[in-house]
């Protein structure tokens, strides 16, 4: 049950579910067997593709969960050119992992900024700096700011993004997805310390990537 309550699509993914579950439909029933199955079997790519499980974000004061579901593949700590002195964490979703991008805390959108680029593969290091991307400005309840980075990549070719500016966010809340294999990288204070390495999986709105200086982690 848990399983199928997992599948629910994003309603963006609804038009091409419809289309292929109906194609596949009216195809079994007027003889297409073979047509009938391959529409059916797109239908159940698409509907793993577009699933957006229920997640239960964690309690606790200063936390910053994972934006994206995925494996961390960058860690840096260094200036940057728009966010200054910081922290990065680049997580890399697979056309297999979940695409929903979430709120990594309870935070305001300060402003939105969408560029334009190429489709490189998305765990490129380069890739950041050429591909489409969606920027994300938040600033978080305690006034720290963070920007979140839709990245596209070699099969993505749409970042969708549900947020405006002046919009609050709960931790753990759907802010956007990015459609088809991608990356998501999140710009941090230096303030936070960061709770995983290289490699790891992680889970948006579920997985505590970091914490603010006096967060609750910090305390225990």
């Amino acid at each position: 049950m848990r399983f199928l309550r997992s599948l629910v699509p994003l309603k963006e993914g609804l038009p091409l579910l419809l289309i292929f579950g109906g194609g596949g439909a009216i195809s079994l029933w007027i003889g297409f067997w073979r047509l009938g199955v391959l529409l059916f079997g797109l239908f159940a790519f698409f509907l793993l593709f577009f699933r957006n499980p229920k997640r239960i974000p964690p309690e606790g004061s200063g936390l910053v969960l994972s934006p994206a579901d995925g494996k961390v593949i960058r860690i840096e700590e260094e200036v940057f050119p728009f966010f200054g002195e910081g922290k990065l964490i680049s997580i890399f979703m697979s056309v297999f992992d979940v695409h929903v991008n979430r709120s990594p805390m309870d935070c305001v959108v300060k402003r939105t900024e969408h560029k334009g680029g190429r489709f490189l593969p998305a765990y490129k290091e380069e890739a950041p700096l050429q591909n489409e991307r969606n920027f994300i400005f938040l600033e978080s309840q305690e006034g720290m700011p963070f920007v979140l980075v839709q990245v596209a990549g070699i099969l993505a070719r749409r970042i969708l993004c549900r947020v405006k500016p002046g919009q609050s966010l709960k931790r753990g809340e759907i802010l956007g997805a990015i459609l088809f294999g991608s990356r998501v990288d999140l710009y941090m204070p230096k303030e936070v310390r960061l709770l995983v390495g290289l490699g790891e999986r992680v889970k948006a709105g579920e997985s505590v990537i970091g914490v603010l200086e006096g967060g609750d982690e910090e305390n225990k």
